[in-house]
Parts: C-alpha cells; sequence; structure tokens
C-alpha cells in the first residue's frame, strides 16, 4: 500500500522505516530536506496515487491544526488524512468536519512505541469510521506487534487520542511509582545494590513491565542517575487526564500526583515549601533552613 508521512522526526522518520521494510510505498515530507522524498506538501499528495493516505506526525496544537487544514485544500475526495501526533481528542472533531466538507475521510491514532517501535512495532490506537480503519489496516498490521495485541479500534472519530492520553496518563503514575521506590531504596541503609534490586524483579515479579526494563537498562548505564538531572516536563496527556478526570468526577489520585510531581522536579527552591517552613517557624518555632545552607 502506498502512504504518505508527513513529519519524519523520531517517530515520523523510524514509522517509515518499518513501513518500508514491511514492503509499502512510503512517501515521506519534512521541513528537513536532508530526509524529505517531497519538497513540499503539494509535491507530496502529487506524488500519490489516488485514493491517497497521509499519516501526520507533526508537534500537537497549531502545527497539526495548520497541516490538516492545508491538506483539506490539497486532497481530493475519497482520501483519508491520519492524525498519529498527540493531539488533544478535542481537535479530532473539527478536523474531521473540515475534511468531510471535502469527501476526505479523517482517522485519529493514538501511537506508542517511542524508538523502540520500529523493532517491536507500535500500539496503535485508533478512532474513526469503520471504512476509514478497514482501508488502512494493511498500513496498521505493518506498524503493530505481531500476535493479537497492540491494536485497536476504540471508537468514533477521536476515541483514539482519548485513549492514547489516558495510556500516558498511566504511564505518568507507573513512571512516578518506580521512581519513588529507586529514591527509598536509595536512602535506605539497608539495601547495599539498588540496581540489581531492580534487575531481579524483572522476571517472576507483578510489577515486571517493559518500564521496569527500561529503568533498568538506564542503571546498567548510570547506577547513580549522576548524569540525568532531576527536571521532568510534561508533554500535555498527563494534564488532560487529569482534567477529564475532573470532567468525569472520576477520582485519579495517582495519576494526579504524578503530575504535580513533575511540576515540584522543575523548582530548585520551592515558594511552596517556603511557606510550609515560615508557617512551621511561626507556630513551633521549627528552625528554617537558610537560603545559604544554615540554620
Amino acid at each position: 500500500m502506498q502512504l504518505g508521512i508527513i513529519g519524519l522526526g523520531k517517530m515520523g522518520g523510524n514509522m517509515r522505516t518499518r513501513l518500508r521494510a514491511a514492503g509499502h510505498d512510503v512517501v515521506g515530507f519534512d521541513t528537513d530536506a536532508t530526509l524529505s522524498d517531497a519538497t513540499d506538501l503539494a509535491d507530496l499528495v502529487a506524488k500519490l496515487e489516488s485514493p491517497r493516505a497521509v499519516w501526520v506526525m507533526v508537534p500537537s496544537g497549531e502545527p497539526t491544526r495548520r497541516t490538516v487544514r492545508d491538506l483539506s485544500t490539497l486532497l481530493d475526495e475519497g482520501d483519508i488524512v491520519v492524525d498519529g501526533g498527540n493531539s488533544r481528542f478535542t481537535d479530532d472533531q473539527p478536523h474531521a468536519q473540515l475534511l468531510a466538507e471535502a469527501g476526505i475521510g479523517y482517522l485519529d491514532v493514538g501511537v506508542s512505541g517511542g524508538v523502540w517501535g520500529p523493532e517491536n512495532g507500535y500500539a496503535l490506537m485508533v478512532g474513526g469510521s469503520e471504512e476509514h480503519v478497514e482501508a488502512l489496516m494493511p498500513i496498521f498490521d505493518a506498524l503493530k506487534p505481531p500476535g493479537e495485541f497492540g491494536f485497536v479500534h476504540a471508537g468514533g472519530v477521536g476515541a483514539g487520542h482519548y485513549a492514547k492520553m489516558v495510556h500516558n496518563g498511566i504511564e505518568y503514575a507507573l513512571m512516578q511509582a518506580y521512581a519513588e521506590g529507586y529514591e527509598l531504596l536509595n536512602a535506605s541503609e539497608y539495601v547495599d545494590d539498588v540496581p540489581a534490586v531492580f534487575k531481579s524483579w524483572r522476571e517472576g515479579t507483578v510489577v515486571r513491565s517493559w518500564l521496569l526494563d527500561l529503568l533498568d537498562n538506564a542503571l546498567d548505564e548510570d547506577p547513580e542517575l549522576s548524569k540525568v538531572a532531576g527536571y521532568a516536563p510534561d508533554s500535555g496527556e498527563g494534564r488532560w487526564t487529569v482534567e477529564e478526570s475532573i470532567r468525569l468526577a472520576v477520582p485519579a489520585p495517582a495519576i494526579a500526583s504524578s503530575l504535580y510531581a513533575r511540576f515540584a522536579s522543575r523548582q530548585d527552591d520551592s515558594p511552596t515549601m517556603k511557606a510550609v517552613a515560615a508557617l512551621r517557624k511561626q507556630f513551633g518555632g521549627h528552625a528554617v533552613k537558610s537560603t545559604d545552607g544554615s540554620s
């Protein structure tokens, strides 16, 4: 099958590699001309045979919205656009409606797999009509891992990105739990080899997972994590998951806590903890550590 991919970064470029290895004809476009098979979007569309399928893998928000708007004027009736980036699910219905006015189909696909995707495959969470999903199944089959798992048609338009949002919210909480366990083990006077403890958990325990395997890899490379700054950004999905938990009145304390922990990681000298320390001094006369480290 032929597919156009817009955005050839870590994800899009690796997906092109996996698809080509599976025998598909992939035409890619990127603003980096050294990566691109086309000079611009119009050239990409011209290189594809009708009915066309174009997969968008650019940053979420305005870059994706602009790309979808441009494609709505370049593609023809019967073509399909796939948004495989980390767009917020609320963008999907407007995209689908805009494209539908020109007779163009739309699918939203949450993609998970990271830099390991070319080797292991990508988990795909798809939203859209059954007709459009069936048209892209050769592509989905090539991208997903072998076997029965790794693909879901989650529902109508928006369902794919919604499922990926919740997936990433869960990922936040899992990473936070492993990280807190790491710090506790590191602080203990009882445990002599923290990396070995994590390595032992990779088989036979209920906490084994791919994330645990990746943490073990990281500890193999840097047992004290001395080369890593204690700063963790958030890409959006964690916030959106918490916002949805509030909207639907669904308690999600672990996910919310993991998001707030990331916020705390960005503060060299937390204003919140300054206020806590000041209050402890006021009501209990507790010592306050000064900014120079003295008490």
